[in-house]
């Protein structure tokens, strides 16, 4: 039988909120427990048809490139590239598409979400993004694709692009703003302006992309109760579909840490009960402007049409084929993770082996959990959908933890659901802990 990463009972017990460190749960178990003993099982994974052929299957495509790279940023991103080093990156994104489409576990399936995340997405001169995304299709056709993802940054949101990214089929374009205001982009190594986010606006409209969402941030550094409900109030002005709203973390071996280390950070770093706050009160703006709030970090002014499907999807168990250096894949039941290194990724492309840098295959315990982690991010977790895709009952398997949230207002049992009050959703992340295997707690998440 293949190894897999742990498969132990969890006690409950208490945890602290440290300043630093990874805070956004994205995976389970956390990407420490990844090796490198284990990529073999990630490619015998690709190699074997599909176990449920019918699992959504999503994509996700990393492009690296940035004009600069912001204090916080912890993706592995380039400021200092080529446009020769960017073609020759989109060429090998296409030969790595064919051949993860050759691969058992995923030809033939239809794609049913994609997304193009960084990196700056939108910082590729337009003939890069036609090359890119013609070649794509023509390996993964997208036409049928319930949702396509692209971020794009406000300085590098053009005209031409976005027009080019709507006929190519964009449904959902995510503009990260994270402020308005020009000291605390520039404080936080942001390069764009507010004139930027508001001509990037325009575009944005004057093209007509289904869904717009915009992304803020809580907790950077310089910002306060006021400027955060300014930012909220003029994000409410623009009318987006989708508002996402992220808690500032403080990850291990980026700027803003290294800063915070040695004592230099120029103003101070908000604490993890301010970030709350100032996300509650930004939560409760725009529910009085006729948003609703769909999970730990967003609200929609639709919850039927505007939907983040590669959110949803990937929360419930769907399949995701990453694609380029250092992207992340889950592909039955194996997490893995390729290459950070743009040489090794090139040299495995090039010799017809996925990039595969460390892997972890998931026990069905871990699965389960995978799950319901994920899911707690979304407010909610079904009992009778989660007995019948596990056979677990939650109030067996977990009752002690499910339990000790109600105790505290976090969390409500409601109609056969488990749901996150408000101040349970404000903290789902670090909830999100106590339902790790006791080996993963006393790890680093990143």
């Amino acid at each position: 039988m293949a190894a897999t990463c742990d498969n132990e009972s969890l006690p409950t017990t208490a945890m602290a909120e440290p300043p630093d460190g990874n805070y956004f749960v994205s995976a389970y178990p956390p990407f420490s427990a990844w090796t490198v003993d284990q990529v073999e099982t990630a490619r015998r994974g690709l190699n074997a048809p599909p176990a449920a052929p019918d699992v959504p299957l999503g994509l996700y495509i990393h492009l690296p490139f940035c004009v600069q790279r912001c204090t916080y940023c912890y993706y592995l991103a380039f400021a200092d590239r080529s446009r020769k080093d960017m073609e020759a990156y989109v060429d090998l994104l296409l030969a790595e598409a064919k051949l993860l489409r050759a691969a058992p576990a995923l030809a033939g399936r239809e794609i049913n979400f994609v997304y193009f995340g960084g990196g700056t997405p939108s910082f590729l001169p337009i003939e890069l993004l036609r090359r890119l995304l013609t070649g794509l299709s023509a390996t993964f056709p997208m036409s049928a694709a319930r949702e396509v993802t692209f971020e794009c940054a406000p300085q590098t949101a053009t005209q031409d692009k976005l027009a080019f990214l709507r006929e190519t089929g964009v449904t959902r374009l995510s503009l990260g703003v994270q402020s308005f205001h020009d000291d605390i982009l520039a404080l936080n190594g942001r390069v764009h302006t507010s004139a930027d986010v508001d001509r990037a606006w325009r575009a944005i409209r004057r093209v007509g992309f289904p869904v717009t969402n915009l992304d803020l941030m809580v907790g950077l550094l310089g910002e306060s109760d006021v400027t955060t409900a300014e930012d909220v109030r003029r994000t409410i002005a623009l009318e987006p579909e989708s508002v996402t709203i992220y808690q500032l973390e403080m990850p291990h071996y980026t700027p803003l840490h290294r800063e915070w280390r040695e004592g230099r950070l120029p103003a101070v770093l908000p604490g993890w009960d301010e970030k709350r706050r100032r996300l509650a009160h930004a939560f409760a703006q725009l529910e009085q402007a006729g948003y609703t709030v769909r999970s730990a970090y967003s609200a929609v002014r639709d919850p039927v049409r505007h939907r983040f499907v590669y959110q949803d999807e990937q929360y419930r168990g769907a399949d995701l084929a990453g694609l380029g250096i250092a992207s992340f894949s889950y592909v039955q039941g194996v997490h893995y993770q390729n290459t950070a290194s743009l040489d090794e990724y090139a040299s495995a492309v090039r010799t017809g082996l996925p990039p595969i840098a460390r892997a972890c295959r998931l026990s069905a315990e871990e699965q389960a959990r995978r799950e319901l982690i994920l899911q707690l991010k979304l407010g909610e977790v079904d009992a009778a959908l989660f007995f019948a895709k596990f056979g677990i009952h939650l109030a067996d398997r977990f009752g002690d933890e499910l339990h000790a949230m109600v105790a505290r207002g976090w969390a409500r049992e409601s109609d056969h659901r488990f749901l996150l009050t408000r101040e349970g959703l404000l903290r789902a992340d670090f909830l999100a802990r106590e339902f790790f295997l006791p080996r993963h707690r006393t790890t680093r998440y990143n």
